[in-house]
């Protein structure tokens, strides 16, 4: 019974910090997101006209895309982590139940600085 209340309340903690890491990846993923057209219009156009910003570009794109995909598989990580936890609550065990709760109290406690780091 004590291994199955220290495996829940470690899921509680992961999925905490799962939660921490995903909002970082969907900053980082702004941050890669490519350059609209009236973007480049309000920005000015810094490039010359020779065709050199067609590779920046795509890179770019690229570099989002494998952003984004990254994001989805935390996402998804992060649902059936949630649902495993969730399943452990609705087994109606109050020590399960306390291990969910004191494991999502001590990961949001360890997790929640790792916001503010750049």
């Amino acid at each position: 019974m004590a291994l199955s209340v220290l495996v829940v309340l470690l899921l509680a903690i992961l999925y905490e910090g799962i939660k921490v890491g995903k909002v970082k990846l969907f900053h980082k993923t702004l941050e890669n997101l490519p350059n609209t057209s009236s973007q480049q219009l309000i920005l000015g156009s810094d490039q010359d006209s020779t065709g050199s910003g067609s590779t920046s570009a795509n890179g770019t794109r690229l570099r989002w895309f494998l952003w984004y995909l990254g994001q989805s598989l935390v996402h998804v990580i992060q649902v059936v982590i949630g649902y495993f936890v969730m399943l452990a609550v609705m087994s109606y065990n109050t020590w399960i139940f306390l291990g969910v709760v004191l494991g999502s109290a001590v990961g949001y406690y360890l997790a929640y600085p790792l916001l503010n780091m750049t």
